[in-house]
């Protein structure tokens, strides 16, 4: 049986539709993310993307399956996890529209719903790197490589010792970590700009979408 589609323009249920909600309201903190609505499905962005050849799913159809009421889908897919943060297509997009910071509103959205691809725990490595960071004020390589392989597949550790061993023996490998001064303050200035990105004005993004039918747009009640 086909999903049901309800009368508002690509949604096809609940689900969707909150996860839609959600998503406008990340779009709305976003200078200039009204734009979105613009797309013109050029494809400037997927051609201006270094690391495209990775993606399953391209930058200009990110827009296409946010209209198509698929957001899910792109939560799932493994692009937002990929985007390398260079600005190219936002910086050469014709209509202005912020792309990397979509891309990033998404990769909020997937850690906050729990939603992410099978197969590639690159949000594992993220967590991992940040907690280091949070610890230390630093990158802690070692560190690093051991809680993401602990989370992912541990027997793999064993496999990299004599790389890391060879590493060691260079003078290229730290065996312990090393903090940066006023540590303590980083760690709050990092908890900080954590709470600020995630406050999303109330409704102001209301007054950004035209009154009539608009393709890839939901009007909340």
């Amino acid at each position: 049986m086909p999903p049901k589609v309800s009368q508002e323009w690509g949604i096809k249920n609940k689900k969707e539709s909150d996860l839609r909600a959600d998503f406008l309201y990340q779009v709305a903190n976003i200078p200039g993310g009204e734009k979105i609505k613009k797309c013109i499905q050029c494809g400037t962005c997927t051609g201006s993307c270094p690391v495209s050849y990775t993606m399953d799913i391209m930058p200009r159809e990110i827009i296409a399956l946010f209209r198509a009421g698929l957001i899910e889908s792109i939560l799932h897919s493994r692009t937002i996890w990929i985007c390398a943060s260079c600005y190219a297509c936002t910086v050469r997009c014709p209509a202005g529209i912020k792309v990397t910071d979509i891309l990033y509103a998404l990769k909020r959205m997937a850690m906050e719903k729990g939603l992410f691809p099978k197969r590639f725990p690159i949000f594992i490595l993220s967590k991992s790197f940040v907690y280091l960071i949070n610890l230390f004020g630093r990158s802690y390589e070692p560190g690093l490589l051991i809680l993401y392989y602990l989370r992912t597949n541990p027997l793999k550790l064993f496999s990299l010792m004599p790389l890391a061993f060879k590493l060691f023996r260079k003078g290229r490998l730290a065996l312990l970590p090393k903090s940066i001064k006023k540590r303590k303050e980083l760690s709050a200035i990092l908890a900080e700009a954590e709470v600020m990105e995630m406050i999303v004005p109330e409704r102001p993004y209301l007054q950004a979408i035209p009154k009539g039918p608009v393709p890839g747009f939901i009007r909340p009640s």
